[in-house]
C-alpha cells in the first residue's frame, strides 16, 4: 500500500442547512464553493475548495456533532481569525501548544470541532 496524500475532508452536517454551511465556511472562512458532481449533487450537502485544501460538508440523516475529530486548518494570523470568528458569535477556546504551532479550537454552526493552526516564526 501507498498513500500519496489526502485527497479531502469530509464534515457532516444536518439536513438541508447548506445555507448555513455556505456562510461559515464559504463567506466567513473564504473557501470558495464547487460544484458537486451531478451524480452526488441529489445527496445534498456542499463542496469547497481554497487552493490543495478540499473540505466536503455531507449530509447526514442521523446528524451528531463531531466533537473530538476534527479538521486542522493551518492558517496565517491566527489572531484575526480567532477576532473574526468571536465577533461572527463563535466561542474561541486557546489549545494545548505543539512544538512549532499555536491553535485555537472552536465549533463550526452545527457544532463540529474545528481548530486552527498558525506556525510560530
Amino acid at each position: 500500500m501507498k498513500i500519496l496524500g489526502l485527497d479531502h475532508i469530509q464534515i457532516a452536517m444536518p439536513v438541508g442547512e447548506e445555507a448555513l454551511a455556505r456562510s461559515y465556511y464559504g463567506e466567513l472562512l473564504g473557501l470558495i464553493e464547487v460544484d458537486k458532481p451531478i451524480n452526488l449533487a441529489s445527496r445534498g450537502g456542499v463542496w469547497f475548495e481554497n487552493g490543495g485544501l478540499k473540505v466536503h460538508l455531507g449530509v447526514d440523516a442521523q446528524f451528531v456533532p463531531a466533537k473530538k475529530a476534527h479538521p486542522g486548518f493551518r492558517v496565517v494570523d491566527l489572531d484575526s481569525i480567532s477576532k473574526q470568528l468571536q465577533a461572527h458569535g463563535f466561542n474561541v477556546e486557546d489549545a494545548k501548544q505543539i512544538p512549532g504551532f499555536r491553535r485555537i479550537f472552536t465549533v463550526d454552526p452545527f457544532g463540529n470541532k474545528i481548530e486552527f493552526l498558525e506556525a510560530e516564526e
